[in-house]
């Protein structure tokens, strides 16, 4: 009998992780009774009681299984790993909060039948603030525009992984991996499966403003070239405009040495123009300057603190046929 395995990372989620562990062994038991599950919860260093009733989810069925994180390592990393670590012939990315329809999960694995390897979950609807979803719908189609890589609009991770392809997932050896980045560039063979995204059931969100910044600049800096290439010819073009600005006024003034006067307002503004243009792309270059910094320090993707009912990975050597856990 195959597994699969529901990866969810936590992060303050005590009111959600006891319904929604009973809600997924539900759907397991009347929609695919012919398969084993996993659940697998990775937790990012949560501040409530998250962690007290995970571990007593984990005495009650061995089935479900933990991850403690040492410290918050972000909503990409923590996921990541988490797929990483399971142990089924499959594994889905879910989120703690609901906002993932838990039917989608049977939907999923019958696709998945029919020899789809990656099944994506696209946001084609959401109870979501509207203008929130109009801010992303412009983001994922500028970053479609400008990227070398194809990007899935409205996915978030959501979605099935077959066992190859978590393979091609630990041979990746990036400290700051960008999930959606990584389906959409190495998953010939998926899926879009469309769904309506759901309100949180309880609590709120903890991604701010600075984690979607974050999130933004990173498939920014990792799937496009465009931000340098602007900036190098935005310098171009700026250096030739001020040359023939330049020469202007140097002719002017060499045919009306006494009448002509320049003044000190195109001094200004030249100088204030300019200044503005390389701070802005100083901070663009810093921004790829970031991300190049992260990769190098070969950092790990999370730091253990504590595991339940999941043994060591040999996290060095995953081969195609056999997983060590």
């Amino acid at each position: 009998m195959k597994t699969v395995s529901i990866v969810i990372p936590t992060y303050n989620e005590e009111e959600n992780v006891y319904p929604l562990s009973c809600e997924i062994i539900k759907e397991f038991k009347e929609n695919i009774p012919d398969y084993e599950y996993e659940i697998l919860f990775i937790d990012n260093n949560s501040q409530d009681n998250t962690r007290n009733i995970i571990r007593e989810l984990c005495k009650e069925n061995s089935r479900i299984k933990a991850i403690f994180n040492l410290k918050n390592f972000g909503p990409d990393n923590s996921p990541y790993y988490g797929l990483l670590q399971s142990t089924g012939d499959c594994a889905i990315l879910f989120c703690a909060d609901f906002q993932d329809p838990v039917e989608m999960i049977h939907k999923m694995v019958r696709e998945w039948e029919k020899g789809y390897r990656v099944i994506t979950a696209i946001k084609k609807s959401s109870k979501e603030n509207p203008l929130i979803r109009m801010f992303r719908t412009i983001y994922y189609r500028v970053i479609k525009r400008i990227s070398d890589t194809e990007i899935i609009e409205h996915f978030t991770g959501f979605g099935l992984y077959d066992r190859s392809f978590l393979n091609i997932l630990c041979q990746i050896n990036d400290p700051i991996p960008f999930l959606r980045g990584v389906v959409a560039e190495f998953s010939e063979d998926r899926l879009a499966m469309p769904y309506e995204q759901q309100k949180r059931r309880a609590g709120k969100s903890h991604i701010k403003f600075w984690t979607l910044y974050d999130i933004a600049m990173r498939s920014f800096t990792s799937y496009t070239k465009v931000g340098l290439r602007i900036a190098t010819f935005v310098g171009f073009f700026t250096a030739m405009i001020s040359m023939i600005i330049a020469m202007a006024y140097l002719i002017l003034k060499l045919l009306n040495w006494y009448d002509f006067n320049m003044g000190t307002a195109p001094i200004l503004i030249g100088m204030f123009f300019l200044g503005a243009v390389q701070l802005v792309f100083l901070g663009l270059m810093g921004e790829y300057i970031i991300s190049i910094n992260r990769r190098t320090m070969h950092r790990p993707l999370v730091i253990e603190a504590e595991r339940i009912n999941l043994n060591k990975v040999n996290e060095e050597k995953i081969t195609d046929q056999e997983v060590l856990l």
